[in-house]
Parts: structure tokens; C-alpha cells; sequence
């Protein structure tokens, strides 16, 4: 799909080997997506050279309430020819705290706070919180803020497959593709 968008997918080690991660429904359907593992004692020169790149005007996307006042925002504002990029911290709710305060690189970068109007609809795996929302919800939205509204829509229906599919495996239940999910994605098409 075509998007003025970019995504840096920052990984916790156990995320891309859960069957649960929709983070990589964002790398599917967003072309320039980049994702690195993270370490609490390392930092991957790629993922630098990413985040340096004059092309990109990077966002770290995590709850204002945990960065400092100055570094929050609410909206994304991209000067002239630069593109978004959306750095997200995939992983439980837990790991990445941890990961925002243990990656001092990303300290220069804005921190994009987002307020969802709707609580998390995300079915594989609960917060404690409704208003945590998963990795391609997060995706969403930023795309949605950027002015990548039909690929934002196409994400939230991808989603909807994915979890409709996998609940339904996990249930033995047979495939609906004439399902109102599939319908929905399938406008996006």
C-alpha cells in the first residue's frame, strides 16, 4: 500500500517468536518498515544509521506521561522533505517501560503521545489496562495522524482478519472468508 509513512519496529528479544505479535502486520502492509532487536547493553549500528537517515524525521511513540514535558507531542508535524518514521517499542506493556528508560539514543527524539478515542479491541493477549493498546493499533493511528488515512484503515482491518483467523485456530473453527472482517479488508484491496 502506498505510504508517505516509515516504521522502526524496536523489538524485545521474546516478541518476534510470539505468535501473538502484530507488529509484523505493520512490515507487511507499510513498505519501509525496519525492525532490529533490542538490548539493554547494545545498540544495532543499522538501527543508528536508521534513525540518522536526513530522509526521516523520527517519532518515538509511547505515553507522555512517562517522558519529559518538552519532548511530548501530540501531533505529527514533518518538515519539508522529510517522512514520518514511527518508532515503536514492540512488546508487553512491562518490557517496554523498560525499554523506554534503558535506550538512552532514543532520548532526542520526540515523543508522540497518543490518545485513542476507543479501548483496545486487541484479543490474543490482555493488559490490565483496556487503553494499552497493541502494535498495530499503535500503527494505526500513527498512520492515521500522518495523513496515511486509508493505510491506517487497511491496518485496523488487517488486523481484524489476523485475530479473527487466529482465535479461530485456536478453536478449531473453519475459515470464513465471506466474514465481516474479511469484507472490510478486502475494500482495501
Amino acid at each position: 500500500m502506498p505510504v508517505r509513512s516509515g516504521f522502526c519496529l524496536l523489538m524485545y528479544y521474546s516478541e518476534p517468536m510470539k505468535p501473538s505479535n502484530t507488529g509484523w502486520l505493520i512490515a507487511d502492509l507499510v513498505p519501509d518498515t525496519s525492525a532490529f532487536s533490542w538490548s539493554r547493553t547494545g545498540v544495532d549500528q543499522a538501527l543508528l544509521a536508521l534513525l540518522d537517515d536526513p530522509e526521516w524525521q523520527p517519532y518515538l511513540v509511547f505515553p507522555g506521561e512517562y517522558a519529559e514535558p518538552g519532548r511530548v507531542v501530540d501531533r505529527v508535524e514533518v518538515a519539508e522533505g522529510k517522512r514520518p518514521l514511527f518508532i515503536l517499542l514492540d512488546a508487553t506493556w512491562t518490557e517496554a517501560r523498560k525499554m523506554f528508560r534503558k535506550s538512552p539514543y532514543l532520548d532526542r527524539f520526540p515523543v508522540l503521545s497518543l490518545t485513542p478515542e476507543q479501548i483496545s479491541r486487541y484479543q490474543l493477549r490482555r493488559s490490565k489496562n483496556d487503553e494499552h493498546l497493541c502494535t498495530a493499533e499503535v500503527g494505526a493511528l500513527c498512520l492515521e495522524l500522518a495523513g496515511d488515512d486509508q493505510a491506517g484503515g487497511a491496518l485496523n482491518a488487517y488486523l481484524d482478519v489476523f485475530t479473527e483467523r487466529y482465535l479461530g485456530a485456536k478453536r478449531a473453527l473453519p475459515l470464513d472468508e465471506s466474514s465481516s472482517a474479511h469484507r472490510a479488508l478486502a475494500t482495501y484491496l
